[in-house]
């Protein structure tokens, strides 16, 4: 969406660093899930598939709140939706941390609770912000031109915040937190970056829609589910998102319980650290494939680029599973035996398949969804309501794999990642061709 007056770009510069730190809080917050899940299954005593609560009930909000995003951007405009968002992402930060400030005599049922809560709350703040800061970011751009290149750095700034955020966490718990309040200095920047962009947005003047305040022609949802590529897209996109998120979140509990081998016959003392900072790379090479992505654009289609990464991405997760723990290979990672510091450990050879799997799974999404809307003209918008839906398959489709985890193990449950990429090649080379019934 573009603006038809110019702006002063001076005007929005404060507004414009507060999008994208909001850009960063999206995965951040959503990322920080992945980490704590090891806190998690010491408090509830539960099983791999309890390390994935949080993720769950961060990625299950869009199941509730992805299509009145929509309707709440539609109404209110880009500020007020931003401001709502930003208030909705600081009570949830903040009842994860009132979890973890709960006396230790209570039950841990009641302090699971709390956290499931926040976790939840803060899946509708993502979701709401995931409809407004492309637009808005895009909006306050002096012409088309250098909106899209702020959408460009909003994007990085998003990847970096996916990439930190395991590491940090990571970091912080190293091999002995076993309390939700040891990670309360992330909670604290987390709320202290959403108190600051409520503060600025509540009185900042920033633009909006062209159409905002106009009224719009009712399009009934279900003139898009007779194109049938529009149907098997948004499965493939539920396919995706589990399938992105359950590489990253399996994988780090996988590093962080199996896949580290004795380094010169002793026990790498903070596993969580290693781990957070190995799977860091996986969200930093989807950086990588996205500004890749953005190159060959131009020079092949979607369903060509789609078939391509999905074939090479099954070849990936298929070595993982097939090759020999004992095939291992030499990783950088962090230490935090001792003091920070940059060592380099020997792992199985299957992580880095898995983590090398970032560089496939960073341009499906643009893919799928390029596809999935061919034909489907004034349908195109509530379509895109309908795929904010979907996205509860990051934390859906992660907790069956944990829960193949504990009856299959690590990488047997990869299994369930192969197929759901079979899917999205199927979707590819099939069903993304237009037909409407």
């Amino acid at each position: 969406m573009t603006q038809t007056t110019q702006v002063k770009r001076g005007n929005y510069l404060l507004p414009i660093i507060i999008t994208f730190a909001l850009f960063f809080m999206i995965a951040f917050v959503t990322g920080y899930q992945n980490p704590l899940g090891s806190i998690i299954k010491e408090i509830s005593g539960g099983s791999t598939a309890w390390t994935q609560l949080g993720n769950l009930m961060n990625f299950i909000a869009y199941a509730f709140m992805g299509y009145p995003a929509g309707l709440i951007l539609q109404k209110y405009g880009y500020r007020m939706t931003a401001l709502l968002a930003s208030t909705v992402g600081f009570v949830g930060v903040l009842l994860t941390f009132i979890s973890g400030t709960m006396d230790a005599s209570q039950s841990n049922t009641a302090v699971l609770t709390v956290y499931m809560l926040g976790a939840f709350v803060a899946g509708f703040s993502m979701c709401m912000l995931n409809s407004v800061v492309n637009p808005l970011l895009n909006s306050m751009g002096s012409t088309p031109d250098r909106g899209n290149q702020m959408l460009q750095f909003g994007g990085a700034c998003n990847s970096l915040g996916a990439t930190l955020a395991p590491i940090v966490v990571g970091y912080i718990i190293g091999g002995q937190a076993t309390a939700i309040a040891e990670v309360n200095p992330v909670f604290f920047m987390c709320m202290g970056i959403f108190a600051l962009a409520i503060v600025v947005l509540y009185f900042s003047k920033l633009p909006e829609a062209p159409d905002f305040g106009q009224a719009k022609e009712k399009i009934d949802a279900k003139g898009a589910f007779r194109y049938s590529n529009f149907v098997l897209g948004i499965i493939a996109i539920f396919c995706y998102v589990g399938v992105e998120v359950g590489i990253a979140n399996i994988t780090m509990q996988y590093i962080s319980n199996e896949a580290i081998p004795m380094q010169d016959g002793v026990a790498v003392a903070q596993p969580e650290t290693v781990a957070g900072f190995i799977v860091g790379m996986y969200w930093l090479l989807m950086l990588v494939g996205r500004l890749l992505g953005g190159i060959l654009g131009t020079k092949m289609s979607s369903r060509t680029m789609l078939t391509s990464v999905c074939v090479i991405a099954m070849c990936f997760v298929g070595a993982a599973i097939l090759m020999s723990p004992e095939m291992t290979t030499s990783i950088v990672g962090i230490s935090k035996d001792g003091g920070l510091s940059f060592e380099v450990f020997d792992v199985r050879l299957s992580v880095l398949m898995l983590v090398l799997c970032g560089l496939c799974t960073s341009v499906m999404w643009g893919a799928i969804f390029s596809l999935s809307v061919v034909g489907l003209g004034r349908y195109t918008q509530v379509a895109s309501g309908i795929f904010m839906v979907m996205v509860c398959g990051g934390g859906i489709l992660p907790m069956v794999q944990g829960m193949l985890v504990d009856s299959m193990g690590y990488l047997n449950s990869f299994w369930l990642v192969f197929g759901l990429i079979g899917y999205m090649l199927f979707y590819a080379l099939v069903g993304s061709r237009t037909k409407k019934a």
